[in-house]
């Protein structure tokens, strides 16, 4: 996942040291089934999001995130929780440590061409909860999906 410039400058005064930083996530469905994408940078299956710029407003960061890495229009359709904590903490592959809270939006696409942005994704799939589970996934997407199916 690329750094934005806001990123870089602080990278460029602390290094890799941890970083907690606020995020968005796309709950995107279709009846039964939920679009997942298999990310570059650790090869393993999640949901559609990013960070938050600094003055952007979090439903409009959702969008841009799925605008940028799907090539379509997202609507948003509320909030179905936010999340952080230990399962959203990780280490880039250049050494970056970095820990989420991520708001996640139900959202549905205006279009179905997608246009993936292959320099974070490899390929995206629509997948039903029990397929979910035989995925090589980011663990924290189980309490999403299970939050956006009640």
């Amino acid at each position: 996942m690329p750094a934005s410039d806001y990123i870089k400058g602080l990278r460029s005064h602390i290094g890799t040291e941890f970083l907690l930083l606020p995020g968005v996530t796309a709950v995107i469905a279709d009846a039964d089934r939920f679009l997942l994408a298999r990310q570059r940078d650790s090869r393993r299956w999640s949901l559609i999001g990013g960070g938050i710029e600094p003055g952007e407003q979090p439903e409009t960061a959702v969008r841009r995130e799925v605008r940028e890495e799907l090539g379509v229009e997202a609507i948003t359709h509320g909030i179905v929780g936010v999340y952080g904590g230990a399962a959203l903490e990780t280490v880039y592959p250049n050494g970056d440590r970095v820990g989420y809270v991520t708001v996640a939006y139900r959202c549905s696409l205006f279009a179905a061409d997608l246009t993936l942005d292959s320099s974070e994704l490899l390929e995206v799939r629509w997948v039903t909860t029990n397929e979910i589970r035989t995925m090589d996934r980011h663990g924290w997407i189980d309490e999403v999906i299970a939050d956006a199916t009640r």
